[in-house]
């Protein structure tokens, strides 16, 4: 080699054939079509039994039912300080119905707020009761003598709970249980005193208060209907009892709700961009499914006929220990017959599998359309992520039986509607405006109902974060 002469390397060695980038440019290409994150299983569209509703409103008939007050207080905190909303006062039984907001205005000034350390007895068996407490923050355990003479665990209140409330119709009533504080606890008490001073002032809560005292006492199953006056057993010619069947007066109606977009597709796009795949379709593909994601959270989380709102506050039950156990799944599941599926958001289904491993507990799947899906004691866990998590890292796992039939939880909707491309799921053309614009009005009408309180229950305030 000479010492003039050129040295090249792979580098900058000239092409020699026409290159990929280039050649690309005459080659057609394999498409996928659009992809969306946003798409679930939505397992709980796929499982609701449907019942068709003719005029958009479906009543639900039930017994009538003496029960009253038997809800939830919220509270309001500004700093280390917690006051109760005077109108959530409402939701104690003495004070159901009870509309005048100066005096629940009052009542709510007069509850002195008490910090109790984790451990600590709050009432106390036997006691006269003498106050009424309202449970802002924490969880406590009710505690009643067991049949060998040991504490029993009766149930445990979480945030939005009350007990006592008794004192306030009956001086002489006492505690028939003992309450216990399980974690650090906030309460507000207000004192039979407190209220008796208000009512002497107050002509309105005066009377209020007497006639609740003078309504009858009816003979009620433990639901709170009215019993059904039975004859069994006897014999001979007794007089057998004469009785009827009476219903709610004002039952609940649900109407269906609507979840609506526009969608607005170019006549350019239309007309010339539909090789290898239609624009308009996919367009209308993809605002359908995030139609469903949004009617899917709607059935869980709406405040009018969600899952979670509706759920009765006697089907709600806290964790034992925060994380949710077996015996918390089991609990869930004692409280109501025929129990057809859980939805639990898939953390919370990954925190139940931890404390299956801890135990040493393997639970058992079911093939459903070629999913695995655990099931425990023979109920199928379906995951749900619309079902909220909340800053505390806790969630909710819901239970569930379905049907019509079952007197369970069903979910509403109306077939047949104008343009429907599936069960009361319509796309309607709107037509061109003068941009050149299609539009078209796609439209889902949906609700759900709980026929019977006990269909439907939450195990709340499941901790998720817990991995010892």
């Amino acid at each position: 080699m000479s010492v003039g002469e050129e040295v090249r390397t792979d580098q900058n060695r000239p092409q020699q054939s026409l290159g990929t980038a280039a050649a690309r440019n005459l080659a057609t290409t394999t498409k996928s079509v659009p992809q969306m994150q946003e798409i679930s299983s939505r397992w709980l569209l796929r499982t609701l039994p449907w019942v068709d509703v003719q005029g958009g409103t479906y009543r639900v008939n039930r017994r009538l039912t003496y029960a009253v007050g038997d809800g939830r207080i919220t509270f309001v905190k500004t700093g280390d300080q917690v006051e109760v909303i005077p109108n959530e006062l409402g939701e104690l039984p003495a004070l159901r119905s009870y509309a005048d907001e100066e005096v629940l205005a009052e009542l709510a000034r007069r509850c002195r707020q008490r910090e109790v350390a984790p451990g600590e007895v709050i009432a106390d068996f036997g006691h006269r009761t003498d106050e009424v407490y309202l449970l802002a923050h924490g969880r406590v355990e009710k505690i009643g003598t067991g049949p060998y003479g040991d504490d029993a665990v009766l149930g445990v209140l979480a945030d939005g709970a009350y007990f006592g409330d008794q004192a306030l119709l009956d001086p002489e009533a006492i505690w028939e249980y003992t309450v216990r504080a399980d974690t650090a606890t906030t309460v507000l008490v207000l004192g039979r005193q407190d209220f008796q001073q208000v009512a002497e002032r107050s002509d309105s809560l005066r009377a209020h208060l007497e006639r609740l005292r003078s309504i009858p006492r009816q003979r009620t199953n433990k639901y709170g209907e009215k019993e059904v006056e039975l004859a069994a057993g006897h014999s001979g010619e007794p007089d057998i009892p004469h009785t009827f069947v009476d219903y709610e007066p004002r039952p609940r109606e649900y109407e269906l709700s609507i979840a609506q977009t526009v969608l607005r597709i170019h006549t350019r796009v239309a007309d010339l961009y539909n090789q290898p795949m239609n624009q308009t379709e996919q367009q209308l593909r993809l605002t359908v499914e995030a139609l469903k994601e949004r009617q899917e959270h709607e059935l869980v989380n709406n405040p009018e006929f969600g899952l979670l709102s509706n759920c009765e506050y006697d089907q709600r039950i806290q964790p034992h220990d925060g994380a949710p156990s077996p015996d918390d799944m089991d609990e869930l599941l004692s409280r109501r017959r025929g129990t057809k599926l859980f939805l639990a958001h898939p953390r919370a289904i990954a925190a139940f599998g931890r404390e299956l491993n801890k135990r040493g507990l393997v639970p058992e799947t079911i093939d459903i359309g070629g999913n695995r899906i655990p099931t425990w004691r023979g109920v199928p866990i379906y995951p749900c992520s619309k079902i909220p998590i909340s800053e505390a890292r806790t969630t909710s796992i819901i239970a569930m039986r379905t049907g019509e039939s079952e007197q369970g939880v069903i979910g509403l909707r109306q077939s047949g509607i104008p343009d429907e491309i599936e069960p009361s799921l319509s796309v309607r053309f709107m037509g061109i405006n003068e941009q050149a614009i299609i539009k078209y009005l796609v439209t889902a009408y949906y609700s759900a109902a709980v026929l019977v309180p006990d269909a439907l229950g939450v195990l709340e305030n499941v901790e998720i974060g817990r991995w010892r």
